[in-house]
């Protein structure tokens, strides 16, 4: 058995994750394991399993035509610092409790050096119709090469200061910009802190105004851009709950975080026709919307083109008298 990739040591910081990728090939496939060894002076080597460590590891192994193994590891604590070692082998005789194995496993090591997460304050605040979001990072750390702002996977902003302060300013107000935004300090290894831009619900109708022919489904949606997302929906008739007068069993709602759907079988001219309000709600108040629905009759699609023939008929006839009444013309000698 040989090694074709072995793992790479690593830096983390605590609370987040480590996966360590082992490949192997030989002839027979090699079976691959993973051990341990801490940093404690009397700590020795102990095989890691799926679902060890209060279920925070993950190992994935496939044996196809070569070995591949993956460690993952989440939520890292300073214990999960030391060694790691990937095992290969394929003697026949490797997991045998009393013969030793006649080709000694082969091993592969990577260090995983968990850092304590030092503490960062975020803060936004709202300055003559700014925002001005401030991160302050708390704690020694290693060297601090820059900074980046970034909203999602979009870079708003980058610098090359050392401090362990730094802020970004965005224009307009709070409802326009709500959302997750990250400063990112350029360290090894990175850490980030997380600034919120909480609002209301900010909600808005796909269309203000739907129509729908009776007999069909009609399809009423409305949704929520803002930050956070909506912890629960609703929709009003008239004022009544949309569920309180569902006794026909004809309206059916389906809401999905930031979006919600108001679905009618079999429309009716004279039940369903109106107003239609959504409302949302967060963790820092409601918002809604109102969306109106027209629902037409079946055969409304039809009297633009019966219009259309009786036009053609009506023209088709003054010709054909118009011709007929029309005095021949006079035959010369």
């Amino acid at each position: 058995a040989g090694f074709i990739k072995s793992p790479l040591s690593q830096k983390r910081l605590t609370q987040d994750s480590v996966e360590l990728y082992c490949e192997a090939i030989g002839s027979p496939i090699p079976e691959i394991q993973w051990w341990f060894e801490g940093n404690e002076p009397n700590e020795t080597y102990a095989q890691l399993w799926d679902g060890a460590r209060q279920d925070r590891v993950k190992i994935n192994a496939t044996y196809n035509l070569h070995s591949t193994s993956t460690i993952y590891i989440a939520n890292l604590t300073s214990d999960d610092s030391g060694m790691y070692e990937c095992r290969a082998s394929n003697d026949p005789d490797r997991n045998h409790l009393s013969k030793s194995p006649k080709v000694k496993w082969i091993r592969s090591q990577a260090n995983v050096f968990v850092i304590e997460r030092p503490d960062i304050k975020a803060h936004v605040a709202e300055v003559s119709g700014k925002l001005v979001l401030t991160c302050n990072m708390s704690g020694p750390y290693s060297t601090i090469k820059g900074h980046k702002w970034m909203h999602g996977d979009k870079i708003l902003h980058k610098d090359d200061t050392e401090s362990v302060f730094t802020s970004y300013t965005i224009e307009g107000k709070m409802e326009d910009h709500s959302g997750m935004y990250e400063c990112v300090y350029q360290t090894d290894p990175e850490i980030k802190g997380q600034v919120n831009i909480s609002v209301a619900p900010q909600v808005t109708a796909y269309k203000k105004s739907e129509h729908g022919n009776e007999g069909d489904t009609g399809v009423l949606t409305c949704k929520n851009p803002s930050f956070p997302p909506v912890t629960t929906w609703s929709w009003y008739k008239n004022g009544q709950g949309v569920s309180a007068v569902n006794a026909s069993g004809r309206y059916i709602i389906k809401s999905s975080g930031n979006k919600t759907e108001l679905r009618i079988l079999k429309l009716n001219i004279e039940e369903d026709t109106g107003d239609y309000r959504c409302n949302a709600t967060n963790s820092y108040g409601s918002g809604d919307a109102t969306v109106n629905l027209r629902v037409r009759s079946r055969l409304a699609a039809l009297w633009p083109f019966l219009g259309i023939v009786a036009e053609v008929l009506i023209l088709v006839t003054i010709i054909f008298i118009y011709e007929k009444r029309r005095k021949p013309d006079e035959v010369l000698d």
